[in-house]
């Protein structure tokens, strides 16, 4: 009678979990088939982040004599989660010395412009420009009423824009604000990108008004300070707005510290200078327009390394040996590049000055950090496109 009673109690066991086993497997696939779960069965491996480390001594040492050779090189520095592993300077200069990194400063523009809309000065990026240029609505062309901020952070309002050629005609005119504006435009806003420092100069008049003082202390007081510095006094228009987009002052140092900002999204000694989503939405690339007859080549016959660059909120976007970068780039070979999923910064200055010998720097600068700084950090390089950020010679 036991051993009956036992038999039941484990046949009724075995039904039991095998039931449970079975509606498990139900449960299961019934997840799987909406998506949320993946099944029992093998699936693609997921590929593991790449495992970055120090450059040894040698490694030093071969980027230290390499980059010397460079006759336009005046610094060059990386930084890896924060810790400088290489910073050398060149040329006579040393690291107190501010550099003029030309157009770079498109990307601290950018930067301001996040802030004042994260502080609500701006209310948003889709915010139409005749809000601040109200003389835009009696031009004839009534396009001009629909460019917004983010035309102008992304170099596409429409509009002619005042660099390369024109670039000489803005500079000395009476109104630079009001020359930008009245350029023509040649295609809707949004359609074509137009590189043109005008288009930033007027987010620096933007800034202006919106913060109710100059660009520069509206700068030191929400970049600069939290950032551990100070920005110097740069050039103004004749109506005294500060140059938006070229000629700022800042240290090697200092470059890196705002290519760590970004690269910490937004954050800086815990406090959030600018929100992450402003980040994220700077470095999402636009796929440019390249003009008829630029194959891409540099008149000495070399390959443009930076010929599929794409361009953000201000930023340029490109990858090193496959790893996405966001970076800051001005005239000559002033750059701040910040590759997230590595963890590193590198910044670069050079001579600013007017010179074919700019191409070729500008090719052989990329070679040493394609060849000698990133690709021996890296246990694995890639060459996969990455959305890293889900959690930028011309005037």
């Amino acid at each position: 009678m036991k051993r009956i009673g036992w038999s039941v109690v484990l046949v009724g066991a075995l039904w039991a979990i095998g039931t449970a086993l079975r509606s498990s497997g139900a449960d299961q696939s019934s997840v799987t088939e909406r998506g949320v779960s993946v099944s029992n069965e093998a699936t693609a491996p997921v590929a593991e982040a790449p495992r970055v480390r120090d450059l040894s001594a040698d490694e030093v040492d071969t980027i230290h004599r390499v980059a010397s050779s460079l006759p336009r090189l005046h610094s060059l520095l990386v930084s890896l989660r924060g810790k400088v592993l290489f910073e050398q300077y060149y040329s006579g200069i040393n690291g107190d010395r501010h550099a003029n990194i030309k157009s770079a400063s498109k990307s601290i523009i950018s930067a301001l412009v996040g802030i004042a809309i994260d502080r609500g000065l701006i209310p948003s990026a889709q915010t139409p420009i005749v809000t601040y240029f109200p003389e835009l609505s009696r031009d004839p062309d009534p396009r001009k009423s629909e460019i917004t901020v983010e035309h102008l952070l992304t170099m596409r309002p429409g509009l002619e824009g005042t660099s390369n050629r024109n670039y000489g005609a803005w500079v000395i005119s009476r109104n630079w604000v009001q020359h930008a504006l009245a350029r023509p435009m040649f295609a809707a806003p949004g359609e074509e990108m137009e590189y043109s420092t005008g288009s930033t100069h007027l987010l620096s008049a933007i800034l202006t008004k919106a913060a109710t003082k100059t660009t520069r202390e509206f700068a030191n007081e929400v970049l600069a300070t939290p950032l551990g510095f100070s920005l110097p006094s740069w050039p103004r228009d004749p109506q005294g707005i500060y140059f938006g987009g070229n000629d700022m002052l800042m240290t090697p140092r200092q470059m890196l510290a705002f290519g760590e900002l970004y690269l910490n999204g937004g954050k800086a000694a815990g406090q959030q200078v600018v929100s992450r989503r402003w980040v994220e939405q700077s470095c999402e690339g636009r796929v440019r327009n390249r003009r008829p007859g630029n194959p891409g080549l540099s008149p000495n016959g070399y390959v443009d390394p930076l010929r599929e660059r794409r361009y953000g909120y201000g930023w340029w976007v490109h990858q090193i040996i496959g790893y996405e970068t966001c970076f800051a780039w001005g005239y000559g070979g002033q750059y701040i590049f910040v590759l997230p999923e590595l963890d590193l910064v590198l910044v670069s200055t050079a001579a600013s000055n007017v010179s074919d010998e700019r191409r070729d720097h500008r090719r052989r600068l990329f070679d040493i950090l394609e060849r000698l700084v990133v690709a021996p950090m890296v246990s694995e390089p890639t060459s996969i496109t990455r959305n890293v950020f889900d959690a930028p010679a011309i005037n």
